[in-house]
């Protein structure tokens, strides 16, 4: 065996004595040990594990497990369970045993959920050009989304989810919806990142949010209000008591002007250049908006009264 395979089997080894206290060397250990071949790259070494009788021969078991399947191609071999991972199968114990057999440092990372409005095959191999180099990691999840854990570095999630929708569109032309999960302590967690990134990416259809990064956070009222029956969303809606807030939905205009409103911090300077209107029309329609459903837009509290509504609107599909 090659001095770079028998380096990397002894980072293994003390990742999986960091990881399970199972002690393993490839001389012979003081004390009790059990010698075993063990399959690596193609080829077999002698290694030696601190044990006897049944315990080592379980712990021998565990360790074959770990570090089956490894390979001197370390990026084909990257993608191999991780998709599998991210869905959540086999939980941290799977997750540990990615980490253990591609030699990758556990830490903070997220994941993002990418899906080019076309060429998929050619966005995932532009995205796998932007992340070589490091311990992030892209794979195909079906023929229309690209999943990215990302550990984390200098730049924030948003940055980064910018940075992979900004390449796709600059490099290959495309544009695509990109949702990104809350970042988490360990790899081991990855699989709830992932399914918040694809829920940001759903919600933003649902909603009809601008932009093409989609944060997992913005949508928080939402994933509270969806988990809910049906019967107690409308329980809510009816306590609101506001028959005439439809007329401000069906009204595109008037809507697109209190979502653009909304998302802008309720500040007339930026929503008034955001939707090219002069500063005294777009007073007009929020004071129509306040006529019609009672709520004063520019007052915080009924802001966020107006958000809830919109909300359990859409839910209930009115």
């Amino acid at each position: 065996m090659n001095a770079d395979s028998l380096a990397q089997l002894k980072r293994m080894f003390e990742d999986i004595r960091k990881e399970t206290g199972t002690e393993l060397s490839l001389s012979p250990l003081v004390g009790d040990c059990k010698a075993f071949q063990l399959a690596f790259r193609g080829e077999e070494a002698t290694v030696y594990i601190r044990g006897a009788g049944e315990e080592a021969e379980n712990r021998i078991r565990l360790v074959r497990y770990l570090v089956s399947g490894s390979s001197g191609n370390k990026s084909a071999v990257a993608g191999e369970g991780l998709k599998g991972i991210l869905l959540g199968e086999g939980g941290e114990w799977e997750a540990f045993r990615y980490l253990t057999k591609h030699n990758f440092a556990d830490g903070r990372c997220f994941a993002a959920d990418v899906v080019p409005d076309k060429r998929t095959d050619e966005a995932y191999k532009l995205i796998e050009r932007c992340i070589e180099g490091g311990r992030d990691r892209a794979v195909r999840m079906d023929d229309s989304r690209i999943a990215i854990v990302k550990f984390s570095g200098e730049e924030s999630a948003d940055e980064f989810a910018q940075f992979v929708f900004q390449s796709l569109y600059e490099e290959l032309g495309l544009r695509a919806s990109v949702g990104v999960g809350c970042e988490v302590d360990s790899f081991s967690e990855i699989a709830s990142s992932y399914s918040q990134a694809v829920t940001a990416v759903k919600l933003s259809g649902i909603f009809h949010s601008k932009g093409e990064v989609h944060a997992y956070r913005e949508y928080l009222l939402v994933t509270m209000l969806e988990d809910l029956p049906e019967a107690r969303l409308k329980e809510y809606m009816a306590q609101f008591r506001m028959s005439n807030t439809a007329e401000v939905f069906a009204d595109a205009e008037l809507y697109g002007t209190a979502e653009q409103f909304l998302e802008n911090d309720l500040n007339v300077s930026e929503t008034s250049r955001a939707l090219f209107l002069h500063r005294n029309t777009l007073m007009y329609r929020l004071d129509k908006i306040k006529r019609i459903t009672g709520l004063d837009l520019k007052n915080f509290s009924d802001a966020v009264t107006f958000r809830v509504i919109s909300i359990l609107y859409k839910l209930l599909k009115l």
